[in-house]
């Protein structure tokens, strides 16, 4: 098989970023969390700024909870009325997603990716839990929301995060059905998580030639 994607689904403060920062690294490989916004600006000609503002003017608003439509993947053209609409502004990152699945082997942050990639053959997809004690305890060691982090917050991120993709794809965030692999890193540790989808990645795709894997 010539690449490989993987994306990665995650709670708050499971380690999932960090994870997936590890296993890109190790397999020598992509890594694209926050830079698919740089790349669908690129594209668009769209100010980056707009993508990053778009995604907090959705936080706490009641839009999550109406005009849920699937992820079809059609594009607004810049002459088009709603060119710079929240929805055109996503379908701008899917694309970038599909054209790195499709050129490249590569893990892929949130964002939707493992919907948006849903139907492709050599994506697999990756949920990170663990306990909200655990997600607690890592999100303040890693000083998050300022060292001010509690379980309120953590639940108010993994919420938006649900209402996102519920939002965008109409997807259920939380489904297990809806991933190939599911990890409780609190059981595990990153290191144990990332080698699970190591060994993972050796029988989904057995044909993937990686001198590190």
């Amino acid at each position: 098989m010539k690449n490989i994607v993987i994306t990665i689904a995650r709670y708050y403060g499971s380690g999932g970023r960090t994870v997936g920062q590890m296993l890109a690294k190790d397999l020598g490989i992509g890594y694209y969390d926050k830079e698919i916004l740089r790349l669908a600006s690129e594209d668009s000609g769209i100010n980056e700024a707009l993508f990053a503002n778009a995604d907090e003017k959705l936080r706490g608003t009641q839009l999550f909870r109406i005009m849920r439509r699937e992820y079809h993947g059609e594009l607004i053209p810049p002459e088009g009325r709603d060119f710079l609409s929240n929805r055109n502004l996503f379908n701008y990152q899917a694309k970038v997603i599909e054209g790195l699945a499709q050129e490249e082997s590569c893990v892929i942050i949130g964002r939707c990716a493992d919907y948006i990639l849903k139907d492709r053959e050599n994506v697999m997809s990756v949920f990170v839990y663990a306990s909200p004690a655990y997600c607690l305890q890592q999100a303040k060691l890693r000083g998050a929301n300022g060292g001010r982090t509690t379980m309120k917050y953590v639940d108010e991120i993994n919420k938006y995060r649900a209402d996102y993709t519920k939002y965008y794809t109409g997807h259920d965030w939380n489904d297990v059905r809806n991933y190939d692999l599911c990890i409780n890193s609190g059981k595990l540790g990153f290191e144990g998580t990332e080698q699970a989808i190591k060994d993972y990645i050796r029988v989904r795709f057995p044909d993937y030639e990686n001198p590190n894997l």
